[in-house]
């Protein structure tokens, strides 16, 4: 298990990546039901429409480094590697698959010991320490890939620049949300909004710092 040397998260000591993040919310703010982590039943009819794999296709077109917590990285890299190996799959979610395969990942996790699959490392840290680590050298963005964990330790260290989000147009009514109270204030620009046939809304908002 690894563990990064601690950076500046200044703007200063870094290359210049952008972090960004990719997550899916209902109309409530929430990334998932009232029935736990696994119910995602408000989000799911909307997450292969024309525009969500359009948005989908945008998310990684200038990432280098996937940024995952365990449970995500298990459920991605159990399920993406097949749609890559698929020829009669979508091309937009072929070309995510692919990308999710070949590039470099980061997972956090406090129990896995080692990584299981191929182009990924396993880091034993907080999310911001990481970050600015991961900032420190290289080049392209830095994508938080569905880690709602992840996103919110980014967002209470204002260290996110961009949010890919998808709106989905249902109230859950219960579950966890991604914007919690006690969050640092900031201001956000809309640089791409979309509509779906079913209400859904494909949206991009950079920080303004």
């Amino acid at each position: 298990m690894t563990k990064p040397t601690p950076t500046s998260t200044s703007t200063s000591a870094h290359t210049g990546r952008k972090v960004t993040a990719n997550i899916a919310l209902t109309l409530d703010g929430r990334y998932n039901g009232p029935g736990g982590p696994g119910d995602i039943s408000a989000i799911l009819p909307y997450a292969t429409t024309e525009v969500a794999r359009d948005h989908l296709g945008r998310i990684w077109e200038n990432a280098t480094t996937a940024l995952l917590g365990r449970v995500n990285a298990e459920g991605f890299l159990g399920y993406w590697p097949a749609v890559a190996a698929d020829e009669g799959a979508d091309p937009r979610d072929r070309g995510y698959a692919k990308w999710l395969v070949d590039t470099e990942k980061v997972v956090l996790s406090t129990t896995l010991t080692a990584s299981p699959w191929e182009r990924a490392r396993v880091v034993n840290a907080p999310a911001a320490e990481v970050v600015a680590e991961l900032r420190s050298h290289g080049e392209g963005d830095i994508l938080v890939n569905t880690s709602p964990s992840i996103t919110k330790a980014l967002l209470a260290a204002d260290l996110l620049d961009r949010l890919y989000l998808l709106i989905c147009p249902e109230i859950a009514g219960d579950g966890d949300r991604l914007f919690d109270d006690g969050l640092p204030g900031s201001r956000w620009r809309l640089s791409r909004r979309e509509t779906g046939e079913l209400g859904e809304m494909a949206l991009v908002y950079d920080r303004v710092r």
